[in-house]
């Protein structure tokens, strides 16, 4: 079986995010990115069904800041290969560009299961998997929580809103849109991503000159912090009537 796994790099939301001066990005100088978290319950679903199932596992991201160690990662957490698609998307892609360049990277590679996070901190649309399936005219199910393979079919839980479960059988090749694995993502030791620094390379792919232009971002605000909150004390009856008097002004209730 061979898996692909589409990964990417986000801003790390640990740190102070700052507007750029007209407001229409993140000012990203001295931003610090990490892989997005849905790539890496994606990458951890692979590596479970390859010792399952055996196989190989190719992981393939856009030229972004920190990607190297990313894939480099990947490689020392179990997969067999990493592609790197050559380009300036340092400011990020828009999900369409993103999917039409990774699909031009996977039609070159065998593929029976092609596997993404389910979305990004970055562009919350949740949308690279569906368009990646759709320019490849495969099957494709998303927000997906488990997998099994027999044969040439893949057997996938999904979770819906409100914790709603449903199963569903697509045959492959496919994509699917991971949201979680059976288990956390594993950890690499820095030792042994050193190591596969050394013994393995990166495979570079070109991006055939492909759009960079998404949807134009106009403006960005930073939430506005207000004092909204009201701590009410007293006994039980003070606070319920204080609760009613907040709705009644609010218009809630009558």
């Amino acid at each position: 079986m061979n898996i692909i796994v589409c990964m990417r790099q986000v801003p790390d939301l640990v740190e102070e995010l700052e507007l750029n001066g007209d407001g229409t990005d993140l000012n990203r100088e001295f931003l610090k990115y990490v892989v997005n978290e849905f790539d890496d319950w994606a990458l951890e679903q692979a590596l479970l069904l390859k010792e399952t199932h055996g196989g190989t596992v190719t992981v393939i991201g856009l030229e972004q800041p920190e990607i190297d160690n990313s894939l480099f990662t990947a490689l020392a957490k179990g997969a067999d290969a990493a592609k790197k698609i050559e380009g300036d998307f340092e400011n990020g892609v828009s999900s369409h560009t993103a999917a039409r360049l990774l699909v031009d990277a996977i039609k070159s590679l065998p593929h029976d299961l092609i596997l993404t996070g389910v979305q990004s901190a970055e562009d919350l649309d949740g949308q690279v998997s569906a368009l990646v399936a759709t320019y490849l005219g495969i099957p494709h199910v998303g927000v997906v929580t488990g997998v099994e393979i027999a044969g040439n079919t893949a057997t996938v839980k999904k979770e819906f809103a409100g914790g709603m479960l449903g199963e569903f059988q697509v045959t492959l090749p496919a994509v699917l849109g991971i949201q979680a694995a059976k288990q956390a993502p594993r950890y690499a030791p820095v030792s042994k991503v050193r190591a596969m620094m050394k013994e393995k390379q990166i495979e570079s792919a070109s991006s055939n000159g492909a759009s960079v232009n998404g949807i134009k971002v106009r403006r960005m605000f930073k939430p506005e912090s207000g004092q909204r909150a009201e701590m009410i004390d007293g006994d039980t009856d003070a606070i319920v009537e204080r609760i009613v008097e907040i709705l009644k002004d609010k218009g809630f209730v009558k």
